[in-house]
C-alpha cells in the first residue's frame, strides 16, 4: 500500500490578505494533487485478476500522467483513449503526455482507429474494448466515480483535523473544478462532520449548470453540495486570457507555483470572494497538476511576451 503523507498547510499574501494552501502538490513524488486523492482507492484496495487499466481523455491531461503513475505502481498497463493527439504534443520534449509515455502509458489516438464509426471514447471503450477484456479495470475521465469518495474523504480528514486545532470559527475551502468529484465529496464530509467548514468552488470545463449536474450524479442531495462561485466574464476551458496569466504571475511571486488551466480561475475567484466579505478565512486546496505548465507555460509567453 503506498502511503501518502498529511500535507501541509502553508499560507500566503493575496491582495492584503491571507490564504492558507493546502500543499497537495507535495502528496507523493510520482503521484500528487488531486488525481492522486481521488485514484487512492484503486491503491489501497486490491484487484486481483486486473492487469490493465483503460481510461480516456486528453493527450494532455493531468489525468493521463496520473493514471500512468498508478498503472506503474500496480504493475497494470495503461490504455488511454483520445479524440486526436497533436502535431505538437507527439512532438513534444516535456509535458503530461511524455512523461505518461515515459512511465509506460499506452495512448490510442481514435481518430486513426479504423472501427471507431463515430463513437465517442467513452462509448468505443464501453462498446468495443471492456467486452472483450475481463481483466481491464476502466477509470471514466478525470476519476469521476464513487470510488474517489475514499481519497478525498481523507483529504478532508485532514483539513477538519487542522482546522479543529487552528483556533479559527469558521473555515472556506476553495478549489476549481473540472468534474466537480473532488469539491462534491468535500463537501459532504464537511456538511456531514465538520459543518463550519464550507466547500466553494468554481465550473471550469463547462458552465454551471453542468457542474451542478455532475454533482448530482455523485450524490443527489442538493444540501451537500458546494457553492458555486461565478466570475463577472464567461471564460472558455484552455483559452489563454491575459488576466489569467496576470493573476497566475501575481500568486507566483508569493512563492508557491500553481498549474496554469484552472488555478487562474480559481484565483480569480478568491479574489471575488474577498471583494464580496471583509471577514473570510479561505483555504485553497493545490490540486497539482505542475506538469502541465511544462506545454501551457511557453504559450502564454508566446501570446502575452509582455505580460
Amino acid at each position: 500500500m503506498l502511503v501518502f503523507i498529511n500535507t501541509p498547510i502553508d499560507s500566503i499574501e493575496f491582495n492584503g490578505n491571507r490564504v492558507f494552501v493546502k500543499r497537495d502538490d507535495l502528496l507523493h513524488k510520482e503521484f500528487s494533487g488531486n488525481k492522486a486523492r481521488k485514484f487512492a482507492y484503486f491503491l489501497n484496495n486490491e484487484f486481483p485478476g486486473v492487469s490493465r487499466l483503460v481510461g480516456y481523455g486528453s493527450p494532455v491531461a493531468n489525468s493521463l500522467y496520473s493514471m500512468s503513475a498508478l498503472a506503474k505502481l500496480n504493475g497494470w498497463q495503461l490504455d488511454f483513449y483520445t479524440d486526436h493527439i497533436a502535431a505538437q504534443v507527439l512532438n513534444s520534449e516535456k509535458g503530461n503526455y511524455v512523461e505518461a509515455v515515459a512511465n509506460g502509458a499506452n495512448v490510442i489516438d481514435l481518430s486513426l482507429v479504423v472501427d471507431r464509426q463515430n463513437r465517442s471514447c467513452r462509448e468505443y471503450i464501453e462498446q468495443v474494448v471492456l467486452p472483450a477484456d475481463n481483466q481491464a479495470l476502466f477509470v471514466p475521465e478525470g476519476g469521476r466515480c464513487l470510488y474517489a469518495r475514499e481519497g478525498v474523504h481523507q483529504l478532508a480528514k485532514e483539513i477538519s483535523d487542522w482546522y479543529s486545532l487552528s483556533q479559527l470559527t469558521e473555515l472556506t475551502v476553495f478549489l476549481p473544478s473540472g468534474t466537480g468529484t473532488t469539491a462534491v465529496f468535500l463537501s459532504e464530509y464537511f456538511s456531514l462532520n465538520a459543518p463550519a467548514i464550507c466547500v466553494k468552488t468554481c465550473a471550469c470545463v463547462g458552465d454551471e449548470n453542468y457542474l451542478s449536474q455532475q454533482f448530482s450524479e455523485l450524490i443527489s442531495d442538493p444540501s451537500l453540495h458546494p457553492q458555486v462561485v461565478k466570475t463577472d466574464k464567461k471564460y472558455h476551458f484552455g483559452k489563454l486570457y491575459r488576466e489569467f496569466y496576470q493573476i497566475w504571475q501575481k500568486v507566483a511571486e508569493q512563492g508557491i507555483e500553481f498549474e496554469l488551466l484552472y488555478d487562474p480561475k480559481g484565483w480569480m475567484c478568491v479574489e471575488k470572494l474577498f471583494s464580496d466579505t471583509e471577514d473570510v478565512n479561505i483555504l485553497y486546496i493545490h490540486q497539482g497538476g505542475l506538469l502541465g505548465n511544462a506545454t501551457m507555460l511557453p504559450r502564454y509567453q508566446r501570446k502575452y511576451p509582455t505580460t
